[in-house]
């Protein structure tokens, strides 16, 4: 049993790119679609898709790769179990002032930290990439 399965699944994501995978299956659940979806708009990652699998459901994810090199260079957890990070809107900042891209839990669902602060909410910090 896994105690951060947030932290296993982009722990997949990094290990995937510095190995130079094409692809990777990572567990099905529905925050972790609903990071890597985000991935996927911000162009990040390539495509998910979900894999109805016995005995369970996993996702299907497609690197993307510019010139041989990985999109994404870098990615880290930032709440954790052992210390949950959150931040109201007026506090949010976007990595690399705007060239990254932070992932975040609000009320109305997990978006991209541009996103909550549009709609002026706060929430969990789940974590951020370049």
């Amino acid at each position: 049993m896994l105690t951060d399965p947030i932290a296993d699944f982009i722990t997949r994501i990094r290990n995937a790119y510095l190995a130079k995978h094409k692809h990777l299956l990572a567990p099905y659940s529905k925050i972790n679609q609903q990071i890597a979806q985000i991935m996927v708009e911000q162009g990040y990652l390539s495509d998910v898709k979900q894999e109805a699998g016995a005995p369970h459901p996993q996702l299907f994810i497609k690197l993307k790769y510019d010139n041989k090199q990985p999109v994404l260079r870098h990615i880290r957890r930032i709440s954790k179990p052992g210390r949950r990070v959150y931040s109201p809107a007026k506090k949010l900042r976007v990595p690399l002032n705007g060239l990254g891209l932070g992932i975040i839990s609000t009320s109305q669902g997990l978006m991209s930290i541009k996103q909550a602060k549009q709609k002026g909410l706060g929430g969990e910090i789940i974590c951020e990439m370049c």
